[in-house]
């Protein structure tokens, strides 16, 4: 199975630093972040994508909506891959990362998952995907998926070290997996040289 995880395009909320994780909000793709999702879709247009899974988050569909161009593929939501819930809906980034300090891996502040909540939600994600039958795959989600994607993927990345990689928005990777766990990760682009 090919595996194509992509963090999704630059948002307004992004701009202002704020936390999103309510599908109700309104959050979108900038002009940066369309045109970050323009470049994604050139260069991918040659996959032969069978599906495109998304989180329930409105940016990751509409990341997706511009890059299935090429494709016409159905796109597909799927709940595990939804952000991070935070507790920190509307407030600035910072904040929430000043309230969870005290213990970034197993802090829940405010009715939110803890990061180790949050892997294991997408290693349960990942699960799944093993298990369905689509040679190539597009997934749309969001900077913490790609973080654990890689970890679980590349092997290697301590639970306290998450946080120390970093996803550009629309960069995007490439992961082979066979039937035991994974070959290879085949392709790294940096969406940020727009």
């Amino acid at each position: 199975m090919n595996i194509y995880a992509m963090r999704h395009g630059r948002t307004n909320y992004n701009d202002l630093g704020l936390c999103n994780d309510d599908p109700s909000q309104h959050v979108y793709l900038t002009e940066l972040g369309i045109a970050q999702a323009q470049s994604a879709a050139l260069e991918l247009r040659d996959v032969k994508f069978q599906r495109v899974i998304v989180s329930p988050l409105p940016r990751t569909r509409q990341t997706a909506e511009i890059v299935n161009h090429y494709h016409g593929v159905p796109i597909e939501v799927h709940e595990d891959i939804a952000d991070l819930r935070s507790g920190f809906e509307g407030k600035p980034v910072g904040d929430y990362f000043a309230a969870i300090s005290h213990d970034p891996l197993q802090a829940r502040v405010n009715g939110g998952e803890s990061l180790l909540d949050y892997k294991r939600r997408i290693l349960r994600f990942i699960d799944w995907l093993k298990l369905q039958q689509h040679e190539t795959v597009l997934i749309v989600a969001h900077e913490d998926t790609m973080r654990v994607f890689f970890s679980y993927f590349q092997g290697g990345v301590e639970d306290s070290r998450l946080r120390d990689l970093h996803f550009a928005n629309c960069e995007h990777r490439h992961y082979m997996v066979d039937s035991e766990k994974t070959l290879m990760e085949k392709l790294s682009l940096d969406k940020t040289k727009l």
